[in-house]
């Protein structure tokens, strides 16, 4: 169900079940309060506009089922509530429905006091109720029971399960009965639902959630149905698939559908997604309205990365499996590009900088993708797709920045530190872990949040999960470690900044690169830590990283200072306490022009400097004006604590902290 009973989306989806020779649409939403929370009341004159629904999918041939879920709170064994589920039905029914389902799923199953003294068993009650509620309506030719799915309920086994004996024998036999085998399974077979089959004593119909993405906000499933042996409908009374929340997402999954509906040859499958992709891609590059289009066209390689990325619950497509394959690699073969490794091969070292390239490749892939999105015709498709491509690009980038990072900090001697720690960090991915038998729940994030942990920052998830902005932007933004070459473009920024949000000092005019030159010591003693975001225009912001603040100190003394003597006045900065290094003994500074129109990047920005430092540090520290409260905020929302107010150098600033 997606928006008002009488909304586009509705008609929408009615013509493309009519148009793949699909028969059946359930409404059942749990946004519909009276479908489930309120269902005791009847709906109002506004409300009967549901009839404009009904109406609609009987004009297209299809058979519309109402559902309603009175389970939470129904007593069974009350005169009243059964009487007014039966006004409920009746009202439903006079707005010309046909065909209803009772669902008894996701709610208690223990009975209150005068239900356990009216029915010998929970199964008796739901059997008994819904027995009256067919015989009431006129035992129509549709008439659907879900039973309650409870491990409890099922044992010892499906067969031996008292509940479900109870089901099969007393449900008058024309009464249809919903199935899931699992909550989500990744194959149904013949095999699998002849158990269910014996025990209820009629043949299933299966609910069928392979495409349901409401248990994890990260996760988008746009690949095909499949995992399902065309045999099976000779076998079910029918099967209802639970699609994404997203309405513009389930394009392919149904449009597959119909494509196994129709022709059920397991051989025709490749057949039937390539066919979806095709319509598809048109029906992407199609504007809503004529005036509504955006800037450019989605070409089928975007599509199918698309589709790829964000696939099903237990399998990724090509693309996510080469991008997660290729990250696994790289950090567990880190060590064959170390300046101080003297028995790597040439090959292997050439193996891995050449995945690495095809993996960053790919990061660039999917960074254009949400810029086509964003400027692609179809504006519904983006308002649905959005959130998730953004995700996808953002964590993209941070791996990419880090992949960039690992080539270029092993192969310098003088900067491996403890190097050891980038392929330590991160855990195994989902897609290793997950097993057949599990439920995809159990790795949240789809393929955004397993590249997420596959970082040294990857448990930090206030780090990754942030809703995105109001506003889509198409800017292309890259983010890199600093190369030498940057210097006079990122002078020039941060001189920009400081004038525009300070005014900038008279000291300025006699010497135009003291701002910039702010950020000299770092980037002449600590390079290896500096990342540079930039976009089409060129370069935009900054993150400046200091690994150990005391080593750094003294080389600054010792070689930094004494060159800056004869350019500025000399200017005491004092010292951090010991008390504050010896917990964070990293430091950081951000930087970022107040043009950005996406702001999660300045956090995308600072992420990759944590993934970076986290391999040899376990604190990071910055320094804030405590009049700036938008970067107090921003800063304390990704995990940083006020450590000192005060005590800084500046005396006036604010420490904040964060343990890596």
């Amino acid at each position: 169900f997606y928006g008002r009973p009488w909304s586009m989306d509705q008609r929408k989806v009615l013509f493309q079940m009519q148009h793949w020779g699909l028969n059946t649409y359930l409404y059942g939403p749990k946004d519909d309060l009276k479908h489930r929370l309120l269902w005791r009341e009847v709906y109002s004159p506004e409300e009967e506009q549901l009839r404009t629904l009904i109406v609609e999918a009987q004009s297209r041939g299809l058979r519309f089922v109402y559902a309603l879920s009175p389970g939470q709170d129904i007593v069974f064994s009350s005169s009243c509530d059964l009487t007014l589920l039966k006004r409920k039905l009746r009202q439903v029914s006079n707005l010309g429905c046909q065909a209803f389902a009772i669902l008894f799923d996701d709610i208690d199953h223990s009975m209150c006091q005068a239900d356990s003294e009216a029915f010998t068993s929970f199964a008796h009650a739901q059997v008994t109720v819904t027995n009256e509620i067919y015989r009431f309506l006129g035992e129509p030719p549709v008439f659907l029971f879900c039973p309650t799915y409870c491990g409890s309920l099922c044992s010892p086994s499906v067969s031996k399960s008292p509940y479900l004996q109870t089901v099969g024998e007393d449900l008058l036999p024309n009464i249809t009965v919903i199935w899931t085998s699992k909550v989500i399974s990744r194959k149904l077979s013949l095999e699998s639902l002849a158990e269910v089959e014996s025990v209820l004593q009629r043949p299933p119909l299966i609910w069928d959630n392979l495409h349901a993405n409401d248990y994890d906000s990260r996760r988008l499933f746009l690949g095909p149905f499949k995992g399902r042996e065309p045999q099976l409908k000779n076998h079910l009374r029918g099967l209802l698939l639970n699609p994404n929340c997203e309405f513009e997402a389930n394009y392919i999954p149904l449009h597959t559908l119909g494509s196994w509906h129709r022709a059920g040859k397991e051989d025709t499958k490749d057949r039937a997604l390539s066919a979806a992709l095709k319509d598809w891609m048109e029906e992407l590059n199609q504007p809503l309205q004529a005036l509504c289009g955006g800037k450019g066209l989605l070409s089928e390689s975007q599509v199918r990365l698309l589709v790829g990325l964000h696939y099903l619950p237990h399998e990724h497509g090509p693309s996510a499996q080469k991008l997660l394959q290729d990250l696994t690699w790289l950090k567990t073969n880190c060590q064959l590009v170390s300046a101080n490794s003297k028995k790597a091969a040439p090959q292997k070292v050439d193996e891995w900088r050449g995945r690495a390239s095809r993996f960053l490749s790919l990061c660039e892939d999917i960074a254009q993708l949400h810029c086509s999105v964003v400027g692609g015709n179809n504006r519904a498709v983006l308002y649905d797709l959005y959130p998730y491509v953004w995700d996808l690009r953002n964590t993209a980038l941070v791996a990419k920045a880090f992949i960039c990072w690992l080539g270029r900090v092993l192969s310098d001697s003088s900067a491996l530190g403890s190097w050891r720690n980038c392929f330590q960090c991160g855990k195994t991915t989902g897609a290793d872990q997950l097993g057949v038998e599990s439920e995809p729940w159990a790795f949240k994030g789809g393929v955004s949040g397993e590249v997420q942990m596959l970082l040294p920052v990857g448990s930090s998830s206030e780090l990754f999960t942030h809703p995105p902005p109001l506003f889509p932007t198409t800017r292309l933004y890259n983010i890199r470690p600093y190369h030498s070459k940057d210097k006079v473009e990122l002078y020039r920024m941060v001189r920009q900044l400081h004038l525009r949000t300070q005014g900038g000092p008279e000291s300025s005019a006699a010497h135009p690169d003291v701002i910039g030159d702010c950020l000299g010591p770092c980037l002449a003693l600590c390079p290896e830590y500096s990342f540079i975001l930039e976009d089409e225009l060129g370069v935009c912001g900054c993150v400046l990283g200091i690994l150990d603040v005391r080593s750094f100190a003294k080389r600054c003394q010792a070689s930094w200072i004494p060159a800056m003597r004869d350019k500025y006045p000399p200017e005491d900065q004092g010292e951090y306490p010991d008390s504050l290094l010896y917990h964070f003994p990293s430091q950081l500074r951000l930087d970022a022009l107040p043009e950005l129109v996406d702001i999660s990047i300045s956090r995308t920005l600072l992420t990759a400097l944590l993934t970076a430092l986290k391999a040899n540090s376990q604190g990071v520290f910055c320094e804030v004006q405590p009049t700036d409260r938008q970067r107090l905020e921003f800063l304390t929302k990704l995990g940083f604590l006020e450590i000192l107010r005060g005590e800084a150098r500046s005396r006036e600033g604010v420490v904040l902290g964060r343990l890596l």
